[in-house]
């Protein structure tokens, strides 16, 4: 047998439904845990190569831990850089509505203002409000083939600058209890890096865009130029036709290739709970297209306001 026939044969022992034309696909009939078979975990791998983004219903029996030994099937675990993981795990970020920074309403891939941003995460659903609350992902390497040819080599030549400190004051609806978050926990450490524009993904070989919230200007290019070239080539990653909605229920898990994603937390259920907690991989520093690799030029810890 071909490898290609067997990991055909692989894919086929899974209940793949896809759920958009470019983006995303449910799989039914499988208990996630850490002790699912090999072939089981290649045929996951397998589906998030070509969907990007894969659902699972009824997984209430995860808890933390086994969430994490899950996940650890896929990599290894690596906590958020700043705001780090929750007390007793090791990369476990809890998203809180009621608490400041739960509310991720804006485009992005996680964490891409460190060099090395994770390659996966996953994401599970543990308090969901009964409406609202949704989440959009995009697809990166599509909306890169969508360019027009001339903007194709424009993006393989940017880099671009992502920082954590970005631009928070343009958030919608944020609260004292995100900007609080924001200012003493998100960017207690400040970090700058540059990136690629277009990155070449280092295991479909696709190239991808690498943008979202987190970038602040193009390199070389002036700001006001740098928000124009911006808003174009984001326009064609969070196209409508680019994209999948997921609508939450308790005990759904969703895991995404986050160097070929962006994604977007619906802010819309108001006052009511929403929790989720997310687990993620330790990636690989991004490739352009000419071989060079992204760099870290800023990490330092933001000078603490002394007390009056």
């Amino acid at each position: 047998m071909s490898g290609l026939q067997r990991s055909q044969s692989i894919v086929i022992d899974l209940d793949i439904r896809p759920l958009a034309g470019r983006i995303g696909a449910q799989i039914d009939n499988v208990r996630l845990e850490g002790d699912l078979p090999d072939r089981a975990i290649a045929a996951i791998e397998d589906a998030l190569s070509k969907y990007k983004v894969i659902f699972f219903r009824n997984q209430g029996h995860l808890d933390d831990a086994e969430q994490e030994r899950f996940a650890l099937r896929f990599g290894k675990l690596v906590p958020h850089p700043t705001i780090g993981a929750t007390k007793g795990n090791a990369s476990i970020l809890e998203l809180d509505s009621g608490r400041g920074g739960g509310r991720a309403d804006q485009w992005h891939t996680d964490v891409t203002f460190v060099d090395a941003y994770p390659k996966i995460s996953i994401l599970r659903g543990v308090v969901i409000p009964p409406f609202g609350g949704d989440t959009i992902w995009s697809n990166t390497a599509v909306a890169y083939l969508d360019l027009p040819a001339p903007l194709r080599r424009l993006a393989d030549e940017l880099w671009a600058v992502h920082s954590n400190a970005y631009d928070y004051a343009v958030k919608a609806r944020a609260s004292e209890a995100d900007k609080k978050h924001f200012d003493e926990v998100f960017t207690g450490t400040i970090y700058e890096t540059e990136h690629p524009v277009v990155r070449v993904h280092p295991e479909t070989g696709e190239r991808t865009l690498v943008l979202g919230n987190f970038v602040q200007r193009f390199v070389g290019v002036p700001k006001y130029d740098s928000q124009k070239l911006f808003d174009l080539f984001q326009s064609h990653v969070t196209a409508p036709e680019n994209t999948v909605r997921w609508s939450w229920k308790q005990g759904d898990v969703a895991i995404w290739d986050n160097r070929a994603t962006q994604h977007y937390a619906v802010n819309d259920y108001g006052d009511q709970h929403r929790v989720v907690r997310r687990v993620t991989l330790d990636g690989d520093v991004p490739i352009s297209v000419d071989g060079r690799k992204s760099v870290t030029r800023i990490k330092t810890a933001k000078p603490q306001a002394k007390a009056a």
